[in-house]
């Protein structure tokens, strides 16, 4: 190619290179991938890495590197373990996007506090040490309005990095290239506005070449967003290495004792750690030594081998034919795939966290899964199975009380075309069994749904196993949600009755009975004296206190009951939600979070709780329960379980036989069939640890 001095026929080789350079800035770059951009201009920089030097893929990062640079290829999320050169590549992006497309790009970290240490510790460290990069940001080393903490202005494009806490952030963007580091950290919903990564995919629709990249360490499986994506994309990968025995590709998985394949070694030496060959008829067993000698002639593959991507990001059939790349595609990548990472500390560290996990300490499991494995976290004993709790279901039919119940409490939960109660009834030490579970359709804003609410609280009499009839001693409703003025007025009217009116409090409550305040209003704004009680609970620890009684096994004290009536789906919501750690405004706090739509049911068995709770019943003495006791089942027998008996006439009695007058009793107020449930949603598949 001719210089510039020589084609304007110039004599001054300098005047000529200068014009060359002036120009460059216009002209088209010849088209490169992100690992060739990343191999001839890419850096570790010394606040950011082990070694600092130039920077070379590692086998199972070459295809993800080339899928980010393909322009065809629109979504990729990356679900990962700690320590797979995740924040190089994503760092390397940047540059590329920057200096060789010259794209608009916004990163989102999940907190502003992220963001300022990202930009701190590894943005302005990259735009130091990768040379072509003071090109293209002439700034770059500058205090200047086109280098702060949330932009840095390329020539010809743009970066905005942000912390993605706040939905103001996913505003007034329009960019080319969209990136979400550590997406499981994000809170779910912005603001009630919708999730991060939908919000951040809107930033991307109109651009020419939209390209959104996630990544994540996944948490808990089932709230994890990084999993939703996984699931989600058109296909999923793994990194798949061929067997030094038999040439069959497979990926590296744990596995666990007994299976087929995974890690195995021999009991008190990690160091005999060696991968098993998932192939029957091979068997061999692999060194790290020899995987790392092999890693090279790998490839990503889907679960079932018919799709696969090479080094180069060439996506094939099972013929092995050229295919067009998928749009939405998701990586799976954990620690034993890196060359920095050896097996033996693997194994180590598992048998560490394991050891703990067997005196009831799972922190160490759960970080393994989560930050060596890169699997989401899933466990038993963090949420109720709703299978158990059908398992454990008593003969005993809705309506009626068994014995042992001698006082009924209920509780009700509203919605828009709905109101919904539990009654259960309570005996010593707050062991209670389930009477019924009702629901009432209408419009909670219209007066009918409630005369049937007021019939069924106040008038029903249930009958129960010792032949007496109980009436329900007190409730409550919540107050939350589209009715509750309508509840305030059926609480008001019905104060006499022990009628509650509560409202939830999630997060840092400090008892379950969590306060009271008066919500009526005069003409004037001013609260009333006299007026309704608003009773707080404390939501979180009421559902700890049930998830305990869920888990024990044997009748007695504390010990919840459930009745054959119950439908799958009441099960289903009782095994609705689980407790999850979530970002707020204090920090990352664990708290009870709904995983289905419907949870009524838990939410009643919560607020039954709550109205326990505020009649002191767990502090009751035992003449208390005597008292209640000799009322409702007098020492005789148990007249739901009891075998029929032929009554005689009382003139063909024995004379000597005292014949004793029965009081008759009125029979219950017929109650209307309860309708089954419409809903239907996948219901959360909980599994223990490795």
């Amino acid at each position: 190619m001719s210089s510039m001095y020589e084609v304007v026929n110039w004599e001054s080789e300098e005047l000529g290179s200068t014009w060359t350079r002036g120009l460059g800035a216009f002209g088209v770059p010849a088209p490169m991938t992100l690992e060739e951009w990343a191999r001839a201009h890419f850096y570790l920089s010394k606040e950011s890495s082990y070694v600092e030097q130039e920077w070379r893929p590692w086998p199972f990062q070459r295809a993800i590197m080339a899928c980010i640079s393909n322009d065809d290829i629109r979504f990729i999320d990356f679900m990962k373990s700690a320590r797979v050169g995740y924040t190089k590549i994503l760092l390397a992006a940047i540059g590329y996007f920057a200096e060789h497309k010259r794209r608009n790009q916004v990163l989102w970290q999940p907190t502003d506090g992220d963001n300022d240490e990202f930009v701190k510790t590894e943005l302005d460290t990259m735009l130091r040490d990768v040379k072509v990069m003071n090109r293209a940001m002439p700034a770059h080393m500058a205090r200047h309005k086109d280098n702060t903490l949330a932009q840095k202005k390329f020539l010809g494009c743009l970066l905005h990095t942000r912390g993605g806490t706040a939905a103001r952030a996913y505003r007034r963007i329009s960019v080319d290239v969209a990136f979400l580091d550590e997406l499981d950290a994000f809170l779910r919903d912005i603001e009630k506005e919708g999730a991060p990564d939908k919000l951040a995919a809107k930033r991307v629709e109109g651009a020419t070449f939209p390209k959104m990249v996630t990544g994540s360490t996944p948490k808990l499986s089932g709230f994890s967003l990084i999993e939703e994506r996984y699931n989600q994309a058109d296909d999923r990968f793994k990194y798949a290495i061929p067997c030094p025995g038999c040439g069959q590709y497979h990926a590296l998985a744990w596995g666990k004792k007994g299976d087929t394949t995974g890690f195995k070694w021999i009991e008190g030496d990690s160091s005999s750690v060696r991968h098993l060959c998932p192939n029957d008829e091979c068997g061999v067993l692999i060194t790290q030594a020899e995987y790392l000698a092999v890693a090279e002639l790998g490839r990503w593959q889907n679960a079932d081998g018919s799709i696969t991507i090479d080094a180069a990001g060439v996506f094939r059939n099972a013929a092995g034919a050229i295919i067009p790349p998928l749009q939405h595609i998701a990586f799976h990548v954990w620690t034993a795939y890196s060359p920095a990472a050896t097996w033996a500390d693997l194994v180590d560290e598992f048998l560490e966290a394991h050891e703990k996990a067997l005196s009831g300490d799972i922190t160490k499991l759960k970080t393994f899964h989560n930050t060596t494995l890169g699997l989401p976290w899933a466990l038993e004993m963090e949420k109720t199975d709703a299978d158990q709790l059908k398992d454990r279901a008593e003969p005993h039919t809705f309506g009626t009380v068994p014995r042992g119940g001698l006082l009924l409490l209920a509780a009700g939960d509203t919605q828009d075309n709905r109101i919904e109660y539990t009654v259960r009834a309570y005996g010593r030490g707050c062991e209670t069994w389930l009477v019924e579970h009702k629901i009432f359709y209408g419009n909670p804003a219209e007066d009918q749904v409630w005369q049937d609410v007021a019939e069924y609280l106040f008038e029903t009499e249930f009958p129960h196993a010792a032949g007496t009839k109980l009436k329900i001693h007190a409730n409550c409703i919540d107050s939350q949600g589209h009715n509750t003025q309508a509840v305030y007025s059926f609480v008001h009217a019905h104060t006499d009755k022990k009628t509650y009116a509560i409202r939830g409090r999630s997060g840092r409550e400090k008892h379950i009975k969590d306060g009271v305040s008066l919500v009526d209003i005069d003409w004037r704004g001013k609260t009333r004296k006299r007026g309704l009680k608003l009773w707080q609970v404390g939501t979180n620890l009421a559902k700890d206190l049930i998830f305990g009684r869920l888990s024990i096994e044997r009748p007695g004290p504390g010990y919840m009951h459930f009745s054959k009536d119950a439908t799958d789906e009441y099960f289903k919501q009782m095994a609705g939600e689980a407790r999850v750690e979530r970002a707020t405004a204090h920090g990352k706090e664990s708290r009870w979070t709904a995983m289905r739509k419907r949870v009524e049911a838990w939410d009643c068995a919560t607020y039954l709780v709550w109205l326990e709770t505020h009649l002191d019943l767990t502090k009751k003495p035992a003449k208390f329960w005597d008292q209640l006791e000799s009322e409702v089942q007098p020492a005789i027998g148990d007249l739901f379980n009891a075998p029929m008996v032929i009554s005689t006439p009382a003139s063909q009695q024995p004379a000597s036989e005292e014949v004793k007058p029965v009081a008759s009793r009125p029979a219950p107020a017929p109650r209307a069939q309860q309708a089954s449930s419409p809903f239907a949603s996948d219901e959360w598949a909980s599994r223990g640890f490795r």
